[in-house]
């Protein structure tokens, strides 16, 4: 017969096993989407990205001149996640230059939209112009792929935040664009 002594001993060793093993299985059960608050330097936009953002700058002609855009963006759960803003002070009209910037955009996807929808922020500048668009397109190798993207304006400072991936989660999308957020 065992002495008490002996099962609290035996026990003891049970619940440390199990709770290294446990401790053991929540380390490698890492979130795919870990969302997060990120504002970038030069504007008041706060976004709720699902990784943690890289972000790089660099100038661009897509307007009547040539302008300084900001690239945040990461890849989580097979999508990429980005927002790229920029000073559209130069460009002309605001709601113009969403409009212009949205067909350079489902030019360069090859694609088109299957659905749009307004798109709206408190905070944001009220425009035809700022919209959701859900479209398929192509990636450069001419795989297939899906993008929601939104446009939208604070003033002369204009964005476009956009999910790709092959499938998109709605409710990762959807979380991403509720978290788009001004003063």
């Amino acid at each position: 017969m065992k002495s008490s002594q002996q099962i609290i001993s035996g026990m003891r060793k049970y619940w440390i096993v199990t709770a290294l093993l446990t401790l053991g299985l929540l380390q490698g059960c890492s979130p795919a989407l870990n969302w997060r608050d990120v504002r970038s330097a030069n504007t008041t936009l706060l976004a709720l990205f699902p990784c943690k953002p890289e972000e790089s700058t660099r100038d661009v002609s897509l307007g009547t001149k040539p302008m300084r855009m900001t690239l945040v963006g990461c890849q989580a759960q097979d999508a990429t996640f980005s927002l790229v803003y920029a000073d559209a002070s130069a460009q002309g009209p605001v709601g113009e230059f969403l409009g212009q910037w949205k067909t350079v955009t489902l030019g360069n996807l090859r694609g088109k939209a299957e659905k749009e929808t307004p798109f709206l922020i408190k905070g944001a500048t009220v425009l035809a112009q700022s919209v959701k668009v859900e479209a398929r397109g192509s990636r450069p190798d001419g795989s297939p792929l899906v993008a929601h993207v939104v446009w939208f304006a604070a003033g002369d400072q204009v964005f476009q935040a956009a999910v790709y991936a092959d499938r998109i989660d709605p409710a990762a999308a959807n979380t991403f664009f509720e978290g788009l957020r001004l003063p």
